[in-house]
């Protein structure tokens, strides 16, 4: 029995001693002040193209602010924005701005939504690494996804893919809650026109890459940052005959690529002060520069 008791004692004494530590823990700060530790959350959701840079922040940021914890989801923009709407998320990462109709049902609910550019993505454009193009102009990608588009074989480009028999052209191409597709679409469609039917229409950006990876007669768009050595990244001329330029940082800041983007992060309202400050520190140079180091293109310094 003594020994017994000697048991129960020493983990009723554990128990005392890990309640008073949890709760010195709750009431003091790391600093000994005395303040609140209770870590602040941030539930940032949205675009696909940005989730591995959103993720990239967050993972830094939890070093500079560890009393901060930022949920990064993807998704697509459509559902970052449809989160912001219904009031379950602080962040909408989006790789298109928001819908004037977005807008207008954000506003209903009692929000005004508030947009911060953070950095440019130059959408790029992939083959399989056998195939020997090399570049492609606006037009001939319009023609190649638009519905009515005169573009259907790659024998149409002048172009055999060895070992292909089948010169069909296989278009990869994003689900319509992307805003990558909504741009592409914009940009290279055309407004008043439609995606032609029948492309594979992936969820998220590396999915893309992935197939053309696996698919030698396949083309398909992406964000630059998600190109790999399994795929070819297409250079592009505004116009056939006309220079065809690359992606890169500095054809995005001097716009003679034709089809890079701005990306934004919207809060439903002026956001709170914690998140104000993180969105502060990812215009930053340190933030700024993890832009640049997941692939994508920092705004330039003011």
């Amino acid at each position: 029995m003594p020994r017994l008791s000697f048991r129960l004692g020493s983990l009723t004494a554990l128990v005392v001693l890990a309640g008073l530590l949890q709760t010195g823990c709750g009431k003091e700060g790391g600093d000994g002040s005395g303040k609140s530790a209770s870590k602040s959350s941030i539930q940032n959701i949205g675009s696909d193209t940005m989730v591995n840079l959103a993720q990239a922040w967050a993972e830094e940021y939890a070093k500079v602010e560890p009393s901060v914890s930022i949920e990064v989801s993807g998704g697509g923009s459509g559902i970052g924005i449809a989160a912001l709407i219904n009031k379950t998320a602080d962040i909408a990462n989006s790789s298109r701005r928001l819908e004037p109709e977005e807008v207008e049902k954000a506003k209903k609910g009692g929000e005004d939504p508030k947009e911060f550019m953070v950095g440019y993505d130059a959408l790029s454009v992939f083959v399989h690494k056998t195939n020997p193009l090399t570049e492609i102009s606006m037009e001939e990608l319009g023609e190649i996804y638009r519905e009515g588009g005169k573009l259907a074989r790659w024998s149409e480009l002048g172009i055999t893919i060895p070992g292909v028999t089948d010169d069909k052209i296989v278009r990869v191409s994003r689900q319509n809650n992307s805003g990558t597709y909504h741009y592409f679409r914009e940009a290279v469609v055309g407004k008043k026109s439609d995606f032609r039917s029948g492309s594979l229409d992936m969820n998220g950006s590396k999915d893309v890459v992935e197939l053309i990876s696996r698919t030698p007669g396949a083309i398909g768009y992406s964000g630059m940052g998600y190109a790999t050595p399994e795929v070819k990244v297409l250079k592009v001329s505004k116009k056939k005959g006309q220079p065809a330029v690359g992606p890169s940082i500095a054809s995005t800041l001097d716009k003679t690529y034709p089809i890079a983007r701005p990306m934004f992060m919207y809060t439903p309202n002026e956001p709170a002060p914690h998140v104000r400050k993180y969105l502060d520190w990812v215009h930053s140079d340190a933030g700024q520069r993890i832009v640049e180091r997941t692939g994508y293109v920092p705004l330039p310094k003011q």
